[in-house]
Formats: C-alpha cells, structure tokens, sequence
C-alpha cells in the first residue's frame, strides 16, 4: 500500500539515491495503482500516465533497455525535424495554371522504394526512379543492396530506411542533377503518424524537396482509427476511381485522404503530406500518376528493386 512505501527495507548493501521528484513520480504511481484496485478498474488514461510515470522511473534508474533508447533519441529528432514542416504549398507548378493545365510546370515526379530480401530482415534493396510528367516515362533508375542494422519499431520506419533514400537522391544530385524531382512520392507515410511525422516528411525536411506520403495500408492503433473502421468507411463512400474520403481521428486531426486510384480497383491507397505540400494537391498529383493501384513512380521503383533481388540474390522479395 502507498502509505507503507517509506517503510520498504531495502536489500542489504544496496544504496539507493533518489531524488524528491523520483519520490514524488513513484508516490504518485503508487497512488494510481492503489485507486485503480479500490475501484476494481485502472482507467486507459491513468495506465498510460503509470507507463509513462514506470519509463521516467527507469530511465532515472538507468533500466532502460536498447530500444527504448533508441526510440527516445529517434523521438527527439522527430520533433526537431518537425518543427520545419510546411503543410503548404510552396512551388509555382503547385498553383492554378492560367490554362487549367494540372501541375503546370512539372517536369520530374520521383518515388522510392525499400525492398528486403524474403526471411532476410537485414539484406534489402533501395529503389529511385525518375519519371517525367505527365506522359510518365522512367528517365533515371538506381537500385542499390543495402544493409539494414536498425530494427523494426512501429512508428519509426524513418530511423530504419530513410537514410538509404537520402543517400540515392544525394547521389542523384551529384550524378545527373539535370533529372532532380520537383517532387517525391515516398513508399509510406507523411503526417498519417502518431506523430505526424512519418518518413515521407523525415526524408522531406533533410532533402528540402516536396514529398508525398503514399501508404498501401491504412497506418492505424492511434488517435481512434481502426482497420475496421477504414474497411468500413471505404465500402461505403469509395465506389469508382478517383473518389476518396478524410482520414480523420477521435480527437478531429486530419490525416490524410483514402484513395481509390482506378476504377476496377478494390483496395485504396492512403496519402499524406509530407512537406511543402497541401493535402489537396497531394491527393491531385497521386491520382495522375496512377496508371494502376499505386502510383507509377512508386509503382516502378517496386519493380526494380524487387527486379534487382531475385537477379542478384536469386530470391524472391517482400516489401
């Protein structure tokens, strides 16, 4: 019980130094559980401030494990990167044309894609492809194997993969910098996030390019979205190509727009901005560079690294 915490016997030869607010965060913990089992319930909130009071305590303690400081250090840089986001947009091509002509002045559409060697987590292949706009053809292609150390965490796709992207459009910069993208389509997610910054605005903010979030699944388990409830929404208001529908959370966020590219097709693509981008014209370019499901550019990247492995690994491979 929280009034016999002072009294704990501590093991012999064991010293422990703590602080009044170490004291204070356990004391309150303590507190939390003890309400929770006099009124035979711990509420959700209350179970996330005893997990957030517990991580406190164990980082104070020095307990926390490997990934948990990983997580914490690539949750710090998310938020420094943030704080650079433009959800607007910012290019001429990007405005209303005079003409009416869509995305007047777009020369280059790029997309990106990571896939792995099937039951080698740690062995993939990076994809970037140029395409031209609006007839879409590939002017510039570049697979390249790389390892992958970082783990998969939920959340954090960005600290895993977007340093190979950033390194292929470094490399096209240097290499043939007369093909650089006005804009990239990233395989994954921009602000559909738990924290609104998915890799599509991380690789975004460290290039300074327009980039576009396109996710093959609905990224759900925050803010009140379930799979269900996408399934749901998506029989009911997605019935021919090009319609889409908000994907809007519990607490009202906008995060993104469903996507039903083509008529014929069954499942939706799931856009969000990534930077220097408004959702509406996110949403406008995604739809015209869609021959099939996914958009082409990200479509061909797919294509090639998965092209790319089952040649030089003699594998098949998984995205």
């Amino acid at each position: 019980p929280p009034q016999d915490w002072q009294n704990c016997r501590q093991p012999s030869g064991l010293q422990l130094h703590v602080s009044s607010a170490f004291y204070e965060r356990t004391q309150s913990m303590v507190s939390m559980f003890h309400l929770g089992w006099l009124g035979g319930t711990v509420f959700n909130r209350s179970l996330s401030s005893v997990g957030a009071a517990v991580t406190e305590i164990r980082r104070d303690l020095g307990l926390l494990t490997f990934t948990e400081r990983m997580k914490e250090q690539w949750r710090t840089e998310q938020l420094k990167l943030k704080e650079k986001l433009l959800e607007q947009d910012t290019e001429e091509w990007q405005l209303p044309a005079h003409d009416s002509t869509p995305f007047h002045g777009l020369k280059y559409v790029a997309g990106v894609d990571l896939s792995f060697v099937k039951d080698h987590a740690d062995q993939a292949c990076a994809s970037l492809v140029v395409m031209t706009y609006p007839d879409l053809k590939v002017v510039y292609s570049d697979c390249t194997p790389v390892q992958v150390t970082a783990p998969y965490i939920p959340g954090f796709l960005c600290a895993r993969e977007v340093g190979f992207h950033l390194q292929m459009v470094e490399r096209l910069q240097q290499t043939a910098s007369q093909y650089m993208p006005q804009v990239i389509l990233v395989d994954g997610n921009g602000k559909l996030h738990p924290s609104e910054f998915g890799i599509a605005c991380h690789l975004s903010v460290l290039t300074d390019l327009p980039t576009i979030g396109v996710a093959k699944n609905p990224f759900t388990g925050f803010d009140g979205m379930t799979k269900e409830n996408h399934r749901n929404v998506s029989a009911e208001q997605l019935k021919k190509g090009g319609d889409t529908f908000l994907i809007v959370g519990t607490s009202g966020k906008v995060y993104g727009r469903a996507l039903l590219s083509k008529d014929g097709v069954t499942s939706p693509v799931y856009v969000s901005v990534g930077h220097r981008v408004t959702l509406d014209t996110a949403v406008k370019l995604v739809h015209a560079c869609c021959q099939y499901r996914v958009p082409e550019p990200i479509r061909q990247a797919d294509i090639r690294s998965r092209e790319y492995i089952r040649v030089h690994f003699g594998s098949d491979s998984t995205s």
